[in-house]
């Protein structure tokens, strides 16, 4: 996952990373090794089904599921088997199976180059230590010349806020600098974006997809470690090497040539070639009314020269028809990949098995389907396991981009990312906190089970852009990302920060993520019970939630709900 939110809060996790798939040529995992347990048959969610899922979706056989790698694919398969033996429908057109084309990105760093000039002079700027660059263009070279500098503030165009970075500019062929975050930011009390608490027009992903709608030749994100909440260390280990993006057909999807990061310091420099003073011009980008400043003096240019393959990989998908209103869905969605395995000296273990990031979702979208079947509701349910989150929440990015079931005939989702066994808690933890009305239901479904609703604890750093959901928000659905809290009912809030922080240093996106017996449960029945409760009422009325007032998403939201 990209977002463990309790363990990034107390360990310092940036969770910025893109993983890469196993090496394919791993020997194929196959499912015959793994026994269907005896299921519970109610619409209780069981504690037996969940270690048991879990248990076998982190066996060393599937090699850490990575998307495209052989034990990745028959993790999707025994996902499909395992929705088939419960009693879920194929979701798409007699099919288990989305399927999912990846892309597979290279970087020769060797031969590449991308520099910023001053007055045709090269700065020389060194690949890890002052830039990082990349493309998403499936070409073989990509070049990029004698493109001039303009600083657009935070390069946002957000007109529920007013706000048009790019406004009376044209830059097209040309390089885009800008910040990361949005505006509330760095200007939280001057009642612009949402605060201090990021939005979407705040993510990295925004600003290159924004850029290259613009027409923008380059991008160049000026990394501050504060509003990126991660430190330049994150970018480097990030951003370099191979990189997966969504395959797409000819045509199909615009990119900036050149995608990058600068440090401050390179920034700083830069803005002081150009005559600028960076403090005074960043301050004034969190204005309103601030316009495009060009960066007299500087240009950019270089080629990029990358190796491509494409991989096949998907999403697996089920649903429970609704008995009343069968064309209104209700979805669940939880990623089944993780990121697979790593070349390690003999005698340590090189399998990255994710067992709770995130065969513990899987297990639990799974183990509410299975509850749906007992108890069948009014509206469908779709159960949705995507793939490649780990690669850049890809799989997601592909489902919201080629819906099975229209928006306007999809209720809301609910997006489950790893659950800790860290025992039952009196708080529940809404990532994103303030986003839709399915809040609404959460808060009155924990408080039948005696819990309480906190927010996220760094609401500035973007968290709830940072997982499947958010595949899915952009394009106007409202979803809901919660989790237990750290309030224990059995130790209270040091126990729960003990635990997350445990996760956080020594088992998060490593090897020692893997299942164990000695796992207490109860917390986790009780969290899926409270999701599973929240999608019930959902399937069981004919309530349409949207996104609260001023959310970004609203406008989206509502045109869809428009006859």
């Amino acid at each position: 996952m990209r977002n463990l939110v309790i363990a990034a809060a107390l360990s310092g996790l940036a969770l910025a990373g893109c993983s890469q798939p196993a090496d394919e040529t791993a020997t194929m995992a196959t499912t015959a090794a793994f026994e269907p347990a005896v299921m519970a048959t109610t619409a209780d969610i069981n504690e037996a089904d969940l270690r048991y899922r879990i248990s076998t979706l982190a066996d060393d056989g599937f090699e850490g599921r990575a998307p495209a790698a052989p034990g990745g694919i028959a993790a999707s398969q025994w996902i499909a088997d395992e929705m088939a033996r419960i009693g879920l429908e194929p979701g798409n057109q007699g099919s288990y199976f989305q399927p999912v084309s990846l892309l597979e990105i290279t970087l020769d760093t060797a031969r590449s180059a991308f520099d910023v000039f001053f007055n045709g002079e090269p700065l020389d700027l060194a690949m890890g230590d002052d830039v990082v660059y990349w493309t998403k263009r499936n070409q073989p070279e990509v070049s990029v010349d004698a493109s001039d500098l303009v600083f657009v503030g935070y390069g946002v165009v957000a007109p529920e806020y007013g706000w048009d970075d790019y406004a009376g500019v044209d830059v097209t062929g040309r390089t885009v600098v800008m910040l990361i975050n949005d505006p509330g930011f760095a200007n939280p009390d001057g009642g612009i974006f949402n605060g201090s608490a990021m939005t979407y027009y705040g993510r990295w992903t925004y600003k290159y997809e924004e850029a290259a709608r613009q027409g923008a030749a380059a991008v160049i994100l000026i990394h501050q470690t504060a509003p990126a909440s991660y430190g330049w260390n994150v970018i480097t280990g990030s951003w370099s090497g191979s990189r997966l993006s969504l395959a797409r057909e000819p045509g199909e999807g615009t990119f900036a040539g050149v995608e990058s990061w600068v440090t401050e310091d390179v920034a700083r420099h830069l803005f002081e070639l150009s005559g600028l003073d960076f403090n005074t011009l960043t301050a004034s980008a969190a204005q309103p009314g601030f316009t495009a400043v060009p960066m007299t003096g500087l240009s950019s240019a270089g080629t990029l020269y990358n190796s491509t393959r494409t991989m096949d990989s998907r999403n697996v998908v089920g649903v429970v028809p609704g008995t009343e209103r069968p064309e209104e869905y209700v979805l669940y969605t939880g990623h089944w990949d993780h990121i697979g395995t790593r070349d390690v000296p003999d005698g340590e273990d090189g399998i990255y098995n994710g067992a709770v990031d995130n065969a513990s979702g899987t297990a639990a979208i799974l183990e509410i389907g299975q509850a749906f079947i007992a108890n069948p509701p009014e509206r469908s349910v779709m159960i949705l396991a995507v793939t490649a989150e780990e690669s850049g929440l890809l799989g997601s990015a592909y489902y919201g981009e080629h819906p099975l079931v229209p928006y306007s005939q999809t209720v809301g989702g609910i997006n489950i990312d790893a659950i800790m066994p860290k025992g039952r808690s009196r708080d529940v933890i809404v990532v994103g906190y303030g986003a839709s009305e399915l809040e609404d239901i959460l808060t009155e479904e924990a408080a039948a089970q005696d819990r309480y609703i906190v927010p996220d604890p760094s609401p500035e750093a973007g968290y709830f852009y940072r997982s499947d959901h958010i595949s899915l928000a952009k394009h106007g659905l409202p979803m809901l990302y919660a989790d237990g809290g750290i309030d224990l009912i059995e130790g209270g809030r040091e126990a729960g920060e003990a635990i997350a922080a445990d996760y956080g240093a020594n088992r998060y996106h490593g090897p020692a993520d893997e299942y164990s017996a000695d796992w207490q449960m109860d917390g986790m029945v009780e969290d899926v019970t409270l999701l599973y409760n929240v999608g019930a009422r959902l399937a069981n009325s004919d309530a349409w939630p949207n996104w609260y007032d001023g959310n970004e998403f609203r406008a989206l939201r509502d045109a869809q709900r428009t006859p």
